[in-house]
């Protein structure tokens, strides 16, 4: 390992992850490298309307583009690498390092987003060993999870030892048997743990987090109790509780429909890979199980976080073409409700049980556990590595706060610890820690059905018609100035106690008042038509018209302007000939 003879400070930079669920996606810089640990994305809220995919902003990234020398995946979870296609079409990483499982989803994300050649994928086995530049040799530690093959990683630096725990939770009797490698954890503890960054999703908990088996007989009773059609709906990368769940329906004698297109391409990598057991019997198809006795069948969907397009959402709407809800069928929800999701969710299992479905939800059910760690877990975790400093990673400000008062009743100093939001900047040297300036770090919003970034502007207008309607208005104007003709007005969505003739009155007032006051600032006088700047004096009326609906209507509907104008007059040519040019309407 190179010395730290210039006394650099290593950077951490979080770009999405603090002060919420979702995006994680962090930043090691050294002197001229950069290293990333992981990529992941988070989903709309219903105010971001159209948007189908949140990214953090990666401005800092792509400023520093030619630092970046690799990334490390710890695990497979869309909030870890859902990004990582996205980015890749905006700047380079020249190798990534992650687990099997990880690697395999994320080459067919690559590849269907056209991306595959702009990275290299390596697969890393327990206790693997990388190099990425020159300053950062990454190792990955098996950890235990909700999902299969995940990894705690710990970073060696020029100023020492960085282990990020990743997500993580100590199961010891996991469903794979892959136990947490927590001696090696306890080895880095004795040779000197310069930093930890640790997950805090469940900081608030005390006690240890179920370990996944406990959900086994849980599932078992409620698959014992169900006569009719079983739906279950769970994380589609929850490989261990999919696996549980296929040997249920083969121990009750159910075949199983996967219904979900997440679901699918999880169930196909994992069984690729050795991480679920089961015969092709055990699958049939949609059009088969309609003539099987009801008893018979187990269709196993997407959509346990209410997502709009997932299968159990679309079944809850009645709008998926194949599968309606019947009298007698269960519905088992094996997940709780992420931070932002709950209303999504419960709006779901209405509409279920009003179709006459039996829902078994809820966590005194017990068919989910957690893939995050307690209170008991993360003091493990710090008594383990014996970290010089401390940072509390993944989860909401609350979260943070509760786990970094656990570090301090570990011995922590407070001073060797920070709470930090996304943008932060910390400087860590081997004697101190803290937070040193701000990146951009906002975050960007995509809507996939264009594959086109959704910018601030187009969602505030976006929100405006949402909640203020829309209004469209058709003004003809001529070359003095004037209206040539009556002027039209369309609105869609817009409350206002003002009869839509008066309306129209009004807005042909309004329009021949600014007119009046400002066209001698479009059309200067003495000079050609040609010179008329139509597109200035569209902005000022648009502009204009809006700031007096606010004002006169007490509204403020998203508005649009198309504006006729004439077409030129004949001109003189050099030949002595007349030709004519045509102008084009205007709109905005």
């Amino acid at each position: 390992m190179v010395k730290n003879e210039a006394n650099s400070a290593l950077k951490i930079i979080p770009l999405g992850g603090l002060h919420e669920i979702g995006k994680n996606t962090c930043v090691f810089e050294y002197e001229d490298e950069i290293i990333l640990l992981d990529a992941g994305l988070a989903f709309p809220t219903e105010a971001m309307h159209g948007v189908n995919i949140v990214l953090p902003d990666t401005t800092y990234l792509r400023e520093n583009r030619h630092k970046i020398k690799g990334m490390i995946v710890t695990h497979g979870h869309e909030d870890h690498i859902g990004g990582i296609a996205f980015h890749l079409k905006q700047f380079d990483i020249p190798v990534i390092h992650g687990p099997r499982l990880a690697m395999a989803m994320l080459e067919g994300k690559l590849e269907e987003a056209g991306v595959r050649d702009r990275t290299e994928l390596r697969t890393v086995m327990p206790r693997d060993m990388v190099r990425i530049g020159k300053h950062f040799f990454v190792e990955y530690i098996r950890n235990t999870h909700s999902i299969a093959d995940s990894f705690t990683v710990a970073i060696h630096t020029p100023i020492g030892v960085v282990i990020h725990t990743g997500d993580f939770k100590i199961d010891h009797t996991p469903v794979d048997g892959e136990k947490f490698d927590l001696q090696r954890l306890a080895e880095h503890g004795e040779k000197g743990v310069l930093c930890l960054l640790s997950d805090s999703t469940n900081a608030e908990l005390p006690g240890f987090t179920p370990s996944e088996r406990a959900v086994f007989p849980n599932l078992d009773r409620e698959f014992s109790h169900a006569t009719g059609r079983l739906f279950v709906t769970t994380f589609s990368s929850s490989v261990h509780r999919i696996n549980m769940i296929l040997q249920l329906a083969r121990k009750h004698n159910r075949v199983v429909t996967i219904v979900g297109r997440s679901m699918l391409n999880l169930i196909a990598h994992a069984r690729n890979l050795g991480y679920i057991k089961c015969e092709d019997s055990l699958f049939q198809p949609l059009h088969t199980v309609r003539g099987m006795p009801d008893e018979r069948v187990l269709i196993l969907t997407t959509g346990s976080q209410g997502e709009t397009m997932a299968a159990m959402t679309r079944i809850a709407n009645k709008e998926h073409p194949h599968i309606k809800i019947r009298q007698g069928d269960t519905v088992l929800f094996s997940a709780n409700p992420i931070p932002g999701n709950t209303i999504a969710v419960v709006n779901t299992i209405d509409k279920l049980m009003i179709q006459g479905a039996k829902v078994v939800y809820g966590r005194d059910k017990g068919i989910h556990v957690s893939g995050h760690g307690c209170q008991e877990e993360q003091k493990l975790m710090i008594a383990l590595t014996r970290p010089k400093f401390f940072v509390p990673f993944h989860g909401e400000h609350r979260m943070l706060v509760k786990h970094s008062e656990t570090a301090q009743s570990m011995g922590i100093p407070a001073e060797n610890m920070v709470i930090i939001q996304n943008g932060d900047v910390i400087e860590l040297t081997e004697n101190s820690i803290r937070v040193s300036g701000k990146v951009a770090a906002g975050i960007e919003l995509v809507d996939t059905s264009s594959s086109g970034m959704v910018s601030s502007k187009v969602l505030q207008e976006r929100q405006r018609m949402a909640s203020e309607g829309t209004v469209t208005i058709a003004a003809a104007i001529d070359w003095s100035g004037k209206l040539m003709a009556k002027t039209e007005i369309h609105m869609q969505g817009v409350v206002t106690s003002i009869e839509r003739s008066l309306l129209q009155k009004w807005v042909q007032q309004r329009i021949e008042e600014i007119l009046s006051v400002r066209w001698s600032e479009f059309s200067p006088e003495g000079g050609q038509p040609a010179d008329t700047d139509w597109g200035g004096l569209q902005e000022t009326l648009e502009r204009e018209l809006a700031r007096s609906m606010r004002r006169e209507l007490q509204c403020q509907p998203s508005l649009t302007l198309l504006m006729q104008v004439p077409e030129e007059p004949a001109v003189k040519v050099s030949d002595g000939r007349r030709r004519r040019t045509r102008s084009t309407a205007v709109a905005s």
